[in-house]
């Protein structure tokens, strides 16, 4: 399956290919939101994938969304599993040995505080979420990464991201919030 790829679309839900591109299908059966800001594939099992909407990339015209959806079938039929109010999901990972171990890099609501911002973790396949880092109400995060030597070293990207869509080209997004954090026990606890 080295010619299988699929991505996420800012107003177009979720694709697939599998011939490296050359032609692709929607897989967005199920999908209540169109833009999709983060998708991940469980590497244990494959047929299992997480797909986060709302596209984080602030313009004037950034779309939100409205949380998280799992499929169990390699895309075929997703099931919504929650965190509404994070809007624009920046991030996925998903444990390596484990397909219902995830985290969800989430940057809230660009314009206005909020407090679903920051990771996410579930351990059981999104029916469950516990925010394991939170930085403030201005600052959301937009990346994260994993160490492939040792998966229980995760990395999250913060970024105090707020706006106001009046003054959308000239209001700086940035902010004191945003840094790189890390994380030793796959997520759970984090340091600057």
């Amino acid at each position: 399956q080295l010619d299988t790829f699929y991505f996420g679309a800012a107003g177009g839900g979720v694709w697939k290919t599998t011939d490296a591109g050359a032609t692709w299908q929607s897989k967005s059966s199920g999908l209540d939101d169109a833009a999709i800001g983060a998708i991940a594939i469980s590497a244990s099992n494959p047929k299992v994938i997480y797909a986060g909407s709302g596209h984080p990339e602030p313009r004037y015209d950034i779309q939100s969304g409205n949380g998280m959806y799992r499929s169990t079938d390699g895309g075929e039929h997703w099931q919504y599993v929650g965190l509404r109010d994070t809007k624009y999901i920046g991030d996925i990972l998903v444990d390596p040995n484990n397909p219902d171990v995830v985290l969800v890099g989430a940057l809230g609501h660009f314009f206005g505080p909020s407090p679903e911002r920051g990771v996410f973790r579930s351990t059981d396949g999104g029916k469950t979420w516990k925010k394991t880092l939170f930085v403030d109400e201005q600052t959301g995060v937009v990346d994260l990464a994993v160490d492939p030597a040792q998966p229980n070293n995760i990395y999250a990207a913060s970024w105090t991201a707020r706006n106001w869509p009046w003054l959308s080209y000239f209001t700086p997004i940035e902010g004191d919030g945003s840094a790189i954090w890390h994380s030793s026990d796959s997520g759970q606890t984090w340091t600057r």
